[in-house]
C-alpha cells in the first residue's frame, strides 16, 4: 500500500498484520482523490485543499495521509485500537508530517467535542458493521463538521446506506468491494 498521489506519492505505507484494519484499496483511493480534485466537487476549488480533514476509523491513516500529500492544511485522525494507532503513528512520522497530522484514541461513533471543523471527513468503519451513519451523527453531533462539509463515507460494495438526517447524498460510486458515498453536510452556512 503507497500514497498515490501528490508530495508523498509512492511512499509506502504500514499496516497492522491480521485482519485489524482493512485499508482503502489504492485504486479506490486514487479514484476517490481524482473525483475530489478533478470533478463535481472540484468546481470552487478542490474541497481538501488548505483546509483540515478527518479520517474516522482511520486504521492506517491513509485517506488523512493521501489528503496531507496533496494538499490538505492538517489531518485529525480518530482510531481507537492501540495496535493500528502505533501504526498510523508511524506512518505518520515516516511521512515527516507529525505537525499536521492529530492522532485521537477515540471511537468514531463516540468521538469527544470538536477543537476544530473539518471541511472533508473521510468515514470508513469495518464492512457490514452498520457504523457508518451513526459515526456520521455523532461526527456532526460534536461539531466536527464545517458548514457545507463534504462526507465520504467507504461502505461494502453490496452494503445500503440508509439516508443520514442533515446530509444530502450526491454521487455514489463502486470500485472492486468497495461503495464511496459522497454526502454534503447541510447545516445552515
Amino acid at each position: 500500500m503507497r500514497i498515490v498521489g501528490g508530495r508523498h506519492r509512492g511512499r509506502r505505507l504500514l499496516a497492522p498484520p491480521g485482519d485489524v484494519v482493512r485499508p482503502t484499496s489504492d485504486r479506490a483511493r486514487e479514484a476517490l482523490f481524482d473525483i475530489l480534485s478533478h470533478g463535481n466537487f472540484a468546481a470552487d476549488g478542490v474541497p481538501f485543499v488548505e483546509e483540515t480533514v478527518l479520517d474516522a476509523f482511520a486504521g492506517t491513516g491513509a485517506l488523512g495521509l493521501e489528503a496531507l500529500s496533496r494538499g490538505a492544511a492538517e489531518a485529525v485522525f480518530f482510531e481507537r485500537n492501540p495496535d493500528a494507532r502505533a501504526v498510523l503513528r508511524r506512518n505518520v512520522e515516516n511521512l515527516g508530517e507529525t505537525t499536521r497530522a492529530r492522532i485521537l484514541p477515540y471511537d468514531a461513533t463516540r468521538p469527544p467535542r470538536a477543537g476544530v471543523q473539518c471541511a472533508v471527513a473521510f468515514i470508513d468503519p469495518p464492512y457490514r458493521s452498520g457504523l457508518a451513519a451513526s459515526a456520521l451523527q455523532a461526527i456532526e453531533a460534536a461539531g466536527w463538521l464545517a458548514p457545507a462539509a463534504l462526507a465520504v463515507i467507504e461502505v461494502g460494495a453490496r452494503e445500503k446506506l440508509e439516508p443520514v438526517a442533515g446530509f444530502t447524498r450526491l454521487d455514489e460510486r463502486i470500485y472492486g468491494a468497495a461503495q464511496l458515498v459522497f454526502l454534503r453536510h447541510s447545516a445552515a452556512v
